[in-house]
């Protein structure tokens, strides 16, 4: 995950450094972001420039820096957020995109949109990734799990739905809200938002503002992904962190090239008809962190047993949701796992369209 990750940390760098700069209207340009990622050299500079300061972030400490900064970078991303969003709705043609999010559509509702909704679960809750494991590791004993998981479900929803009111009426403001532009996926938000930022009063300083802060996002996420195998490397090896950190470093640098040039040098090259990024995205989202999740189920649920869990919650106080963990650990979530999994390999061989 963590190289073509970093490669699209680069992409937002590259956002932040653009606005940074003023040039807000070369950035709402609807070739912008197609010339960029397929260039030579700018998707690669700025795809070393993020894992670098992931890395050094890693070797000098993660517990003081990120979680003092994130205790106000995040807050100010949710507010920007919701700023952004109200903009948004009043944007002439966003009625359109705001009924198109808020209106159900029950002849589009299918077991198969459930289980791809299941399957963003995973990216959206980095499940399965090692990431709540590395931050859980940070955690002080009196910290409240399950009260702390609450949080977690409420502001990821609530930063979900903000993001979608940020988006897809600005899809249908600017681009009508066709079906190609509404599957452009992830991109949207290189190539709608900065149309939004142009539109605006001071655009410049927002846009400047909302890249700071998903960059500031993206490198807390990077960072638990490199420190996780950092940690690994240091403890399994028994090297010192410094040689852990530049074996990381190397190795992520060359397993991200491919996804680097992949729109633009390598484009020629494919993997069953997807970019190397697309690839990778695809197997560790919809292969791998399942196969994991599902692995993770049965050795709580079987192996050590759900009350070994049960047992650290409680040292934190009372867990409310016992039982509905132990049903979920040991009988749903596996099943539900294994039809994600399922149903997103056929998607993409096209035997089943999600």
């Amino acid at each position: 995950i963590l190289p073509y990750y970093s490669v699209i940390g680069g992409w937002v760098m590259k956002y932040m450094a653009v606005f940074t700069k003023g040039d807000v209207s070369s950035a709402a340009k609807d070739t912008f972001f197609t010339n960029f990622i397929t260039g030579t050299f700018s998707p690669l500079i700025w795809f070393l420039i993020f894992i670098g300061i992931t890395a050094i972030v890693v070797l000098f400490g993660v517990e003081k820096g990120v979680e003092k900064v994130s205790k106000f970078m995040m807050p100010v991303l949710i507010l920007l957020s919701l700023f952004i969003a109200i903009y948004t709705m009043f944007i002439p043609g966003a009625f359109e995109g705001i009924k198109y999010y808020l209106l159900p559509d029950f002849s589009k509702f299918s077991a198969t949109t459930v289980l791809a909704a299941l399957g963003q679960l995973f990216y959206s809750m980095s499940l399965a990734m090692g990431i709540m494991i590395t931050y859980g590791s940070y955690m002080k004993k009196d910290v409240n799990v399950e009260s702390s998981v609450k949080q977690i479900e409420l502001f990821d929803t609530g930063v979900a739905f903000l993001a979608g009111l940020m988006i897809i009426p600005a899809v249908f403001a600017f681009s009508g809200g066709t079906p190609e532009a509404l599957g452009k996926g992830p991109s949207l938000m290189f190539e709608t938002l900065p149309k939004v930022f142009d539109t605006m009063a001071g655009g410049r300083f927002i846009g400047i503002a909302f890249f700071v802060m998903v960059f500031f996002a993206a490198l807390t996420s990077s960072i638990s992904l490199m420190e996780t195998v950092v940690s690994i490397f240091c403890d399994k090896l028994r090297i010192n962190r410094k040689l852990c950190c530049l074996f990381v470093l190397v190795g992520v640098v060359l397993i991200g090239l491919p996804s680097c040039f992949g729109y633009g040098l390598w484009s020629s090259f494919k993997i069953i008809g997807m970019s190397f990024l697309d690839f990778c995205d695809f197997i560790s989202n919809s292969v791998l962190m399942p196969i994991v999740a599902f692995i993770t189920c049965i050795f709580i649920g079987y192996i050590i047993k759900p009350q070994a869990l049960i047992e650290e919650v409680e040292l934190s106080g009372k867990f409310k949701q016992k039982k509905l963990f132990v049903s979920m650990i040991k009988y749903i979530a596996p099943i539900c796992i294994v039809l994600i999994l399922i149903s997103s390999v056929l998607d993409v061989f096209g035997i089943l369209k999600i």
